[in-house]
């Protein structure tokens, strides 16, 4: 079950000048797809416009997007779909175009195999040796150039981690290669600022939210490895696999607890049909 829409088109060419190619001019969002309906939909266009104002790229017509998307997904169930926009074709060098011509692309791909222990029973995890670089222009957004993920995902084979962890060329806490990161300490649920690097992901920012409405204190500050240590507990989350306890990273042991377990209840009884247009 796939399949891509480019600028309208059910095709899977893109031009060979495309600045998204050449250059990772663009952006990109990644949404799950159950019985057709699409996860944190005005969400994922928030950030993806936002994206295209900080690229300086035109703004997506959202109508159409959602037109194209409807059409991708028809007779889908559970599935997912990547939207790719780009500034488009481009002579040769980095200055933009006159009147530039954006990409869009929609993708539908099948969905990975998440095994349910992982969110159950929680997963390993490993510190990388890639750093994630500053740029504050770039932070926040899902921009297309991922060659630091790409270095750090091949630092391991081992079918026994799920993820790696990054830290800045500070040493403070970011991200996973593919996900946000949350630890738990004196009851308190802590998340990296992600204002010099990383993705402020959809559901990082949906966890944010579910812990107000269970009253559990939040902060969204600098973190290293002394408060990865001293965390009682510790997950990874993003729209694909929502929360997964982590119950190792390396030789550093951690169990599934009650702030965790009490945000992965609230999560489940959130996603009712029909909620994810909504949201």
């Amino acid at each position: 079950m796939t399949g891509t829409i480019i600028n309208g088109r059910m095709t899977d060419c893109v031009a060979s000048t495309d600045r998204g190619l050449l250059y990772g001019d663009g952006l990109f969002e990644t949404i799950a797809v159950v019985e057709g309906e699409p996860g944190h939909w005005q969400q994922h266009l928030q950030r993806l416009q936002a994206g295209c104002a900080r690229l300086g790229i035109e703004a997506v017509d959202e109508l159409l997007l959602a037109e194209e998307y409807r059409q991708l997904v028809d007779g889908a169930g559970r599935a997912v779909v990547k939207i790719i926009v780009t500034r488009g074709p481009g002579g040769r060098g980095y200055r933009v175009p006159a009147r530039p011509a954006p990409t869009r692309i929609l993708q539908l791909h099948d969905w990975p195999d998440l095994p349910l222990a992982c969110a159950r029973q929680g997963v390993a995890v490993r510190m990388c040796d890639m750093r994630l670089g500053h740029n504050p222009r770039l932070a926040g957004i899902k921009h297309l150039n991922r060659l630091e993920q790409v270095l750090a995902r091949q630092e391991w084979d081992d079918t026994g981690i799920m993820e790696g962890l990054l830290l800045d060329s500070g040493n403070h806490l970011v991200e996973g290669t593919m996900s946000n990161l949350f630890l738990v300490r004196d009851g308190v649920l802590l998340t990296p600022d992600l204002q010099r690097c990383g993705v402020a992901g959809i559901m990082r920012s949906q966890l944010l939210a579910l812990a107000d409405q269970l009253s559990i204190n939040t902060e969204v500050c600098q973190l290293g490895m002394a408060d990865l240590q001293a965390a009682e507990e510790v997950f990874i989350c993003n729209s694909l696999i929502g929360i997964w306890p982590v119950i190792s990273i390396d030789d550093r042991k951690y169990t599934r607890g009650i702030i965790t377990s009490r945000l992965q209840d609230l999560l489940a009884s959130e996603t009712e049909p029909g909620w994810q247009w909504r949201t």
